[in-house]
């Protein structure tokens, strides 16, 4: 006859029946959550409230804000040289601090020697911390570092909020360490924002940091 286990379910003959044990928590005072990005902190205390006086916001959720922040790069010869993909794939990845995903071509061109399914590029998209993250050493890093830079177009914008803007290589962010860059490769930055205008997105982003030709720049106050 078959015996019932302490939950009452019946349990078959010369099998044993184990009661389900709760989890137990991991030893160790709880970790403290991590601390907001610094981009983050001035445009909630200072960019936002700038908006909404300028431009008659009066809800948070209105005011125009970053939702992310995409970056890419064009690898037209992946295919025949797997070595440099993998190669710029790392440094992308050391770069945003998140993986890349392969852009694969959708459709074949004879004339470009293309066909459908080779790796034509790279792309990575942040959100969140890792966005505000990689805005900050962007503004403060990267752009400085800029040879012979002027400020940036103050017209690059699609007509819908979104800023576009292009780096020559790599190796003008500190994380990538140019003596053991073996191929040089330029990079595509887009930031999308909710503004409905372009005049809302360049205010936005000019409060934020970004050096655009011909207008004042913001500078980020330093904490502590």
């Amino acid at each position: 006859m078959a015996k019932k286990s302490s939950g009452g379910a019946p349990v078959a003959p010369g099998k044993v029946s184990f009661k389900a044990q709760p989890k137990k928590k991991k030893a160790g005072a709880p970790t403290e959550p991590a601390p907001a990005p610094r981009l983050k902190d001035h445009y909630k205390s200072t960019v936002r409230p700038a908006l909404q006086a300028k431009f008659g916001y009066k809800a948070d959720l209105a005011t125009p804000r970053i939702t992310k922040v995409s970056v890419s790069m064009g690898v037209g010869d992946g295919a025949e040289n797997p070595k440099k993909l993998n190669a710029l794939l790392d440094d992308l990845e050391t770069i945003t601090g998140q993986r890349p995903q392969v852009n694969r071509a959708r459709v074949s061109v004879a004339n470009f020697k293309l066909r459908e399914g080779m790796p034509v590029g790279a792309s990575v998209t942040l959100r969140r911390a890792r966005m505000w993250e990689f805005l900050d050493r962007l503004i403060s890093l990267v752009i400085p570092r800029l040879r012979d830079f002027r400020g940036l177009s103050p017209k690059s914008f699609d007509g819908r909020g979104n800023y576009a803007m292009g780096l020559t290589d790599q190796i003008v962010f500190p994380e990538v360490n140019a003596d053991r860059v073996e191929y040089f490769h330029g990079m595509n930055i887009v930031v999308c924002t909710t503004a409905r205008t372009d005049d809302e997105a360049r205010e936005l982003l000019r409060l934020i940091g970004f050096p655009f030709r011909d207008l004042p720049v913001e500078i980020i106050p330093a904490k502590g």
